[in-house]
């Protein structure tokens, strides 16, 4: 490599890193908060390097000033954060169907830090969001985060600027099918709840003597559990399905 070419390669490698490492930082899977973040930074560094060559032909000359270069990273960060953001609106769905289903069964108390989103969380929303980011490696979607990332470059070109109207209508529509995907996984059990908690109120006042409270607590949680057992594999399937929809947006 001549002396030359040395400030371009290194301008279109920042270019590149900027989008891959935006991405790698968001998306499930890839980068939790779990995973420490030097791995995150190795394993972006990498993809950046393997797609680089790839790539390089879509972005122009190094800009003469300063604004130029500080404009393209800008731009390429925004691209990587509305693909990442994307995938992690999808993964917040799960946090608000595991809310919503730990509301009902009785379980809304027991809380711990949730490693997929870094916060606290129902235990059954951070059960979920294990179980989804197992299940994505394990039927191979990761790719789908892979090739997004490749295809980025086909439909958001380099120096074309950042198409804010598209973003938005994606974010929103991401968000709305993410809502509508919690309500569809937490809906058997809020039918669950509102009979549960019918039956408890006739029972209350057929037998005012009985200590309700006593006895609809082991019940709600055994038959909570015993309900999300046999919805568990419908309920992946249907955030499996959603996460493939959306991800495929971004594969030209």
């Amino acid at each position: 490599m001549s002396f030359e070419l040395a400030p371009t390669t290194a301008y279109v490698f920042m270019l590149v890193f900027s989008r891959i490492g935006t991405m790698v930082m968001l998306m499930p899977a890839l980068g939790e908060f779990s995973v420490s973040s030097r791995v995150r930074l190795t394993l972006a560094v990498l993809i950046s390097m393997v797609l680089m060559p790839l790539v390089s032909d879509a972005y122009g000359p190094m800009p003469a000033t300063v604004s130029g270069v500080a404009w393209g990273v800008i731009s390429e960060i925004a691209v990587g954060f509305l693909i990442g953001s994307v995938a992690r609106l999808i993964m917040s769905a799960l946090q608000v169907a595991g809310t919503i289903i730990a509301f009902q069964t009785g379980l809304a108390f027991a809380q711990n830090v949730d490693p997929t989103q870094g916060i606290q969380s129902a235990l059954v929303g951070s059960f979920l969001s294990m179980l989804a980011v197992t299940m994505i490696f394990a039927t191979d979607l990761h790719f789908l985060l892979i090739a997004a990332m490749r295809d980025s470059y086909v439909l958001f070109e380099p120096g074309a600027g950042v198409p804010i109207g598209d973003f938005v209508e994606t974010a929103t529509g991401v968000v709305a099918g993410s809502f509508k995907l919690a309500v569809q996984i937490a809906a058997p059990f809020v039918v669950f709840g509102m009979i549960f908690y019918l039956a408890l109120g006739i029972l209350s006042k057929l037998m005012p003597q009985v200590q309700i409270f006593f006895v609809a607590m082991p019940a709600n949680i055994l038959l909570g559990f015993a309900l999300f057992a046999v919805l568990m594999g419908a309920m992946m399937m249907w955030f499996l399905t959603f996460f493939e929809e959306s991800m495929s947006l971004f594969l030209a």
